[in-house]
């Protein structure tokens, strides 16, 4: 999550691998971002109703056995799709976190630019996985992995300015919910997104108070 994210879509935007030369070997990570890098712009140009692991292989130029051998399932690749985009957005969110002046205002200004423009930007490609994902096990429990993740993130960036107890864990499920609801609402168009950021700004800011 970042004020300024690289957007799946910005991969989808790149030419599919042509068939003949995806069918050499390669080391499995180097297949496997082939792989996911394909699945973006398949989602980009048809949309994720269209992402089935057979269209997939069709795409990258690979026999079906060697997606499902990557995937598993559907599930299982929309998964790996989600947790693509968040390992990118999460590392430009410590990028714009490392350069933010070390002061409360600015640290707290970052999390909430970030995480709501990571949300607003996120395109139609990410909305769609998510949505192809929405009541499935797989997403709930990776869903939960991130927040928590994103929770002590958050906790540890604020540290320095709350009392010594730190930032309670209730604060920290309070301030998701409004930024999800934030995020959501300015993605919508319901609100305009520098106002989502200022709220959000001052929720963070009031949680850190009260920890003092």
């Amino acid at each position: 999550m970042t004020a300024s994210p690289a957007s799946p879509a910005d991969s989808s935007r790149r030419r599919m691998p042509r068939a003949d030369s995806s069918r050499r070997r390669m080391p499995r990570a180097a297949r496997t971002r082939q792989l996911l890098d394909t699945a973006w712009a398949l989602i980009g140009d048809e949309g994720t109703d269209a992402l089935t692991l057979g269209r997939l292989a069709d795409a990258a130029g690979v026999s079906k056995p060697i997606v499902y051998d990557h995937f598993g399932t559907r599930n299982g690749l929309l998964v790996a799709l989600y947790q693509d985009y968040d390992a990118r957005q999460t590392a430009l969110f410590a990028a714009a976190i490392d350069k933010a002046r070390p002061t409360l205002q600015d640290k707290a200004r970052v999390i909430a630019s970030s995480y709501v423009s990571c949300v607003v930007s996120q395109g139609r490609e990410m909305s769609g996985v998510i949505a192809a994902l929405n009541g499935s096990p797989e997403l709930t429990a990776v869903k939960r992995e991130y927040q928590h993740a994103f929770m002590d993130l958050c906790a540890g960036i604020l540290a320095p300015f709350t009392g010594s107890a730190g930032v309670s864990g209730a604060s920290l499920w309070a301030m998701m919910g409004a930024a999800d609801a934030l995020s959501e609402a300015a993605a919508d168009g319901e609100i305009v997104e520098d106002d989502a950021c200022d709220e959000l700004l001052q929720v963070i800011l009031n949680m850190v108070k009260r920890s003092k």
